[in-house]
């Protein structure tokens, strides 16, 4: 299992190691939380919750974030495997935690992809002026599914391209995300604003305007927001020097992101009011985009969107293929899992997997309904909650015995994780309280609400899933992780074979 202070080297999974650098690194953490979509997609909730006060919220959600992605540092320096919460959770708490905490990983992952992709697929054709198609749920639900696949195929063919593809999607968001924000507040203070505008106040900072339940409603969403900057970490065998540089890639990713998100919920909230973002809280930045920059400009914005989208689908099947690869290594998971392709390098069943399960999820909620597709994207925040919190707790138990051999030690192993994990503990329960009644959510099934439907149903799916995967190989659920130097799942030790070589 390891004990505390002992390195648990990961087992050699064939990924390619040292492909990424720090900044590359940074790169994929930041635009894995697709800061414009989430901004689209989200601000305009947590505005109808927090009102003036959601650049507050946002600022200190942050807080917990920070103090999670220490947890992610120091458990990657003492075991650098992609499958993060999964291996740490497992190592510190037993098999079965481990095996949930993997779960809620992918379970969010594939969840999240139903809204990227209906994302993707709209702004795709209000970027070619298409107007008549981004309103077709039958077009957009056919682009999001061929924005799926595109991604898949990118993370197929390689670390580097797709290192590549993300520094040129995150490029063109953060350029005119800054321009938006510009832009909105020299018109806000010249006057060219919207009738509902303010100017900014010290006051928007404050989060502690409602009442509990409202703040943790919106904190789980400003969690939404946040989310993703894990994937610097799940990539952290891929890296050069895995056992620092993912974790400072986290830590970094964060810090990048509150300034990023402060400066766009102040810009946005002081150009329109909360009353407008409120009414437009499905696409903020759409409803925005031609009253600050204008009709032909403003299609940067959209741009910005749909290419935030594209890269948080890609950078969400990598995780989850890492995280599936993982547990079949550590024989959490059926071999074939574990399959790698002999000159990418990159995982091969797990993530055409990823992107097959993906595509389907998202199709299904599509024919099922809208509303529930609207919830769905709600739903992940508890998922997110549960497996962030979970590592935040896995850090502290892990390092126990070492919290007394220095103030570093109590503090970014011990204490801020053991905060950041009591923190999402508890917005996990408030919601799940706010979110059970049908008049919570879109959606409603047996009287409960479709955000606690999916996001608590989600988890139990996982609780039967892991227990029909211990039935069939109990081996890991007796033993727990694989150590350094033990022999994993069967494919990683096979040979090429000549369908491998003729593939390649």
């Amino acid at each position: 299992m390891g004990t505390a202070g002992t390195s648990a080297t990961s087992v050699d999974k064939g990924l390619r190691s040292g492909a990424l650098g720090l900044a590359s690194t940074v790169v994929i953490g930041v635009s894995s939380t697709a800061p414009a979509y989430s901004m689209a997609a989200t601000l305009g909730l947590v505005v109808t919750i927090a009102g003036f006060h959601a650049p507050g919220v946002l600022i200190v959600s942050f807080v917990p974030m920070l103090f999670i992605a220490y947890a992610f540092r120091e458990l990657n320096k003492v075991d650098p495997d992609c499958g993060t919460t999964f291996t740490w959770a497992s190592r510190a708490f037993g098999p079965y935690v481990g095996w949930l905490g993997g779960w809620g990983i992918i379970a969010a992952d594939v969840i999240v992809m139903s809204s990227l992709s209906q994302i993707a697929g709209r702004y795709f054709f209000l970027t070619l002026g298409a107007d008549r198609l981004a309103s077709s749920t039958v077009w957009v639900t056919t682009a999001g599914v061929v924005f799926i696949a595109a991604m898949t195929w990118i993370c197929y063919r390689g670390i580097e391209i797709s290192a590549r593809v993300q520094l040129g999607l995150l490029g063109v968001e953060v350029l005119a995300l800054a321009l938006f924000s510009g832009v909105a507040l020299v018109k806000v203070y010249t006057g060219h604003a919207l009738p509902s505008a303010a100017h900014p106040a010290l006051t928007w900072l404050n989060p502690f305007s409602g009442s509990l339940s409202d703040l943790a409603d919106a904190f789980l969403l400003a969690v939404f927001v946040y989310w993703g900057w894990d994937c610097a970490v799940s990539v952290n065998e891929e890296t050069r020097d895995s056992a620092r540089t993912p974790g400072r890639a986290a830590v970094i990713s964060t810090i990048v992101l509150v300034g990023i998100f402060a400066v766009v919920s102040v810009a946005a909230l002081a150009f329109a009011g909360p009353d407008f973002l409120a009414a437009h809280s499905g696409d903020v930045l759409g409803a925005l985009s031609q009253a600050v920059l204008g009709s032909t400009v403003g299609r940067i914005l959209v741009l910005c969107v749909l290419t935030s989208a594209a890269a948080s689908t890609q950078t969400t099947i990598l995780p989850t293929a890492r995280a599936t690869l993982s547990m079949a290594a550590h024989r959490a998971l059926p071999a074939r899992f574990g399959r790698m392709h002999p000159r990418y390098l990159t995982p091969t069943f797990s993530t055409v997997a990823m992107g097959a399960v993906s595509a389907a999820f998202y199709v299904g909620l599509t024919v099922v309904s809208t509303n529930v597709l609207q919830d769905s994207a709600a739903a992940v925040g508890l998922l997110i909650a549960f497996y962030y919190g979970l590592t935040g707790f896995a850090s502290f138990w892990f390092f126990r015995r070492e919290l007394r051999s220095g103030a570093a030690s109590l503090w970014f192993k011990g204490v801020l994780p053991l905060l950041g994990g009591l923190v999402l503990l508890g917005a996990f329960v408030l919601s799940v309280r706010s979110y059970l009644p049908a008049a919570s959510s879109a959606s409603s099934l047996f009287g409960m609400g479709g955000i606690f439907v999916i996001g608590a149903g989600s988890l139990l799916l996982g609780v039967v899933v892991m227990l029909i995967t211990r039935w069939r190989s109990p081996e890991f659920f007796r033993s727990g992780p694989v150590s350094a130097g033990a022999p994993s799942a069967p494919t990683m030790q096979r040979p090429l074979v000549a369908a491998d070589r003729s593939s390649s």
